[in-house]
């Protein structure tokens, strides 16, 4: 598919001004072996959105330090790192993901994706279809790959064939996503047959597309049991996600396909707990329990041996990103994410939008908790394989699950509380609200781009976080 050029001026002139605008190298992304420090790696610490040199860096407001043991062990033990090394690797992360956002609002139609890699996630590349950007990329301390395919190309591509799937059905191709690392849309299929007869029927083009043979067939993880478990009617068992409220009602999200809207829970202990609310699946997988007031939202997420491992916002890591699971079967496993906004046909039906990881996962897990870092990333949808031999998994974002059923999530940040009005008179940021990348809100009478999909929370006004927020 051709490549859509903008004016070259234009995009020298743009790119240039942004260029100036962001402090040039991200720390660590030369070699893997050096961790951020607050003036080389905070994302918008020249911005106007940032005036003083105390400007929080990406890793202050997404709090990467505030990793419990627990999880630093399980990142240790599922990543071959040592405690060090995965501090470093948070620390990388949320640098990472704060300068990929501005590249992305920066180069526009041009982007073509965004990854980090090495043990501490110490290089961030971000991909473009044209070699004119290839300064500004390297001028934030990214490496710059130049590609054929546009994310946007890419994800429309993945559109049609999820509309194939839908009409034809697709049990042996049940796997489709957007891989920024290989610029395709990749097609995962039992009989690779399959997948060229869905690429045809999409009318989706050769040069665009991967077959991969694997012999998964993901699957809903049901019949649940252990840990911070919960039971559906009492008989069916599902893990807990992320403690929510909607204004002065408490509950939990967790996944869509545990139960349907008005079944009711019981907790871990056999205590009356709550009803579903709302229910998404196939389509999404995606849901929602009010809890009685016997039970109190914390905002917490249940670690190894009882501990409280805290989550601090809902800021989505990028592509290569490390990400811990907490599941009622198998507790603490983590791994990488692979890719967002996949697509998976299960024999119960096509869900869209999820997350693809390396984390392992067993019957007894779905709902529960994906975090990276104190970042809240989703809840536990389907997989294969387990956590003897090693799996694939997948994840319903937490994002797209608040903003569907207006939640807000609990964290140890400020959030939980009910949404706000406009944190200033004539401003359009709220808190309470998700945000996706290239949405703008002004506040405090300027105008703000969002850089990275998160929760507004109280704290996170556009003006103290130039992680998430970049002034225009």
């Amino acid at each position: 598919m051709p490549h859509r050029h903008r004016p070259t001026r234009a995009v020298g002139a743009a790119l240039a001004a942004t260029a100036a605008l962001l402090v040039a190298g991200l720390s660590g992304s030369a070699s893997a072996g050096a961790a951020p420090s607050p003036a080389a790696s905070s994302p918008a610490s020249s911005s106007p959105a940032s005036s003083s040199p105390a400007a929080p860096t990406a890793a202050a407001t997404l709090r990467a330090d505030a990793a419990p043991p627990a999880l630093l062990r399980a990142m240790e033990r599922d990543l071959g790192l040592d405690r060090e090394q995965a501090e470093r690797r948070l620390v990388n992360e949320a640098e990472a993901g704060a300068v990929a956002g501005r590249l992305r609002a920066a180069l526009g139609g041009d982007f073509a994706g965004a990854w980090v890699r090495g043990a501490e996630s110490g290089t961030l590349t971000v991909a473009t279809t044209d070699a004119a950007d290839v300064p500004a990329i390297e001028a934030r301390g990214a490496v710059a790959a130049v590609v054929r395919h546009s994310l946007a190309d890419l994800d429309a591509a993945r559109a049609r064939l999820d509309r194939a799937a839908g009409a034809r059905g697709a049990t042996d191709a049940p796997v489709r996503y957007v891989d920024v690392r290989t610029n395709t849309v990749t097609v995962q299929a039992v009989r690779p047959a399959a997948a060229r007869a869905l690429l045809a029927a999409a009318g989706v083009d050769a040069g665009l597309a991967r077959v991969e043979t694997s012999a998964e067939r993901p699957r809903p993880l049901y019949d649940l049991r252990g840990g911070e478990a919960y039971y559906i009617n009492n008989s069916g068992r599902c893990s807990v996600g992320f403690p929510v409220t909607k204004g002065t009602q408490q509950g939990f999200a967790t996944a869509g396909h545990c139960g349907r809207a008005g079944a009711s829970t019981s907790g871990a202990n056999r205590v009356a707990q709550g009803t579903f609310q709302g229910s998404v699946f196939p389509g999404r997988d995606m849901a929602w329990v009010a809890a009685n007031s016997q039970w109190t939202a914390t905002p917490y997420v249940s670690g190894a041996g009882g501990q409280n491992v805290q989550v601090a916002g809902s800021t989505q890591a990028p592509v290569g990103a490390s990400v811990c699971r907490s599941g009622s079967t198998t507790g603490w496993h983590c791994g990488t994410i692979q890719q967002h906004d996949t697509s998976v046909t299960y024999p119960e039906g096509t869900i869209t939008g999820v997350t693809r990881t390396t984390v392992c996962a067993e019957p007894g897990d779905s709902g529960g908790s994906y975090i990276s870092g104190s970042q809240a990333q989703g809840v536990t949808s389907g997989g294969s394989g387990n956590c003897g031999s090693g799996g694939t998994t997948f994840f319903q974002p937490i994002n797209p699950l608040l903003q569907n059923y207006g939640l807000t999530l609990k964290t140890t940040g400020g959030g939980g509380e009910d949404p706000g009005e406009p944190g200033e008179p004539g401003g359009t940021w709220a808190a309470g609200t998700v945000y996706r990348p290239g949405d703008t809100v002004t506040y405090g009478g300027a105008t703000y781009r969002c850089l990275q999909g998160h929760q507004a929370q109280r704290g996170w006004e556009p003006s103290n976080v130039p992680a998430l927020w970049q002034r225009v």
